[in-house]
């Protein structure tokens, strides 16, 4: 992660949390008084924030010590000591719901993001998420997906190339359920020479794949598929075009990811992985 981006989003998390005081904190708490508290969890799971927790005491004034018990990518148990915080008791309260809020998010993707790859183990298929991201979260949630084992599409338009089924649409690539494959072609052809981005075409059916697939795109999206038909769509492949990557989107559960995963495909993009997951239960508790 990019830490100008990171200490962007703490400021404006602190900011958006303490207001312009602490109320309740400046007037019960003596400005001097310092003391000790311990991160635990309340529940099981993936960690993951625990750099960005320390980093929001950093940004709160008077010296705050955090000292982590676990690391990023570690398992935890219900109840298990996550950090200790020392210094200035003003500052640790203040802090207290923004460090939290950003351990649950975080180990909340990354302990789902986990289910999906142990899932998916031994058959060599990418777990990887999409844009349907938290508004400047992103690069926080992108980062969770990771630490949990999966991989990360793009994290911007200008990342990667991706022609969706709108693209084709509104482009005139599909007319009445047709390819223009001419078009098309022409299309990737040209994207190939300006850009290093691996192309990337979404289709919604097999007669759409059966078309895109002759126009040479580095991966093809296979868009809400069934199992039978991702098969057929990997058999084909395989037969004439093994050097074309196949990735199933939509519809994909902890139900069925194993069976998507049998079918051959290369890999699974799933924006469940960052706007689905349950938030993980962190509590500080003063010693």
């Amino acid at each position: 992660m990019k830490t100008r981006t990171v200490e962007k989003i703490i400021r404006s998390a602190l900011k958006e949390d303490i207001g312009k005081l602490d109320i309740t904190t400046a007037f019960s708490i003596p400005a001097s008084s310092k003391g000790e508290a311990v991160i635990f969890a309340r529940q099981s799971g993936i960690l993951c924030g625990v750099e960005v927790a320390a980093k929001v005491f950093e940004f709160l004034p008077g010296e705050i010590r955090f000292k982590p018990l676990k690391r990023d990518g570690s398992s935890f148990r219900k109840e298990e000591k996550i950090a200790l915080v020392r210094g200035n008791m003003r500052n640790i309260l203040s802090g207290e719901r923004v460090c939290l809020n950003f351990l649950s998010l975080l180990s909340g993707i990354s302990t789902f993001t986990a289910k999906f790859v142990k899932e998916a183990a031994g058959k060599k298929v990418k777990i990887m998420d999409t844009r349907k991201t938290t508004p400047n979260l992103r690069a926080l949630e992108k980062y969770a997906v990771r630490v949990g084992g999966g991989c990360n599409h793009r994290s911007s338009l200008s990342d990667g190339i991706i022609i969706k089924d709108n693209h084709l649409k509104a482009g005139r690539y599909i007319v009445d359920g047709e390819v223009n494959k001419k078009e098309l072609i022409k299309l990737i052809s040209n994207l190939k020479q300006k850009f290093r981005h691996a192309v990337v075409v979404e289709v919604e059916n097999l007669d759409e794949f059966r078309s895109v697939i002759q126009c040479s795109p580095k991966v093809i999206m296979l868009d809400n598929f069934s199992l039978s038909n991702l098969k057929k769509a990997v058999g084909l492949r395989n037969r004439h075009y093994p050097e074309i990557k196949l990735e199933a989107s939509g519809g994909i559960k902890l139900s069925n990811i194993k069976s998507v995963c049998a079918t051959g495909i290369d890999s699974v993009s799933l924006g469940a992985l960052t706007h689905s997951p349950s938030a993980v239960d962190f509590s500080l508790e003063i010693l």
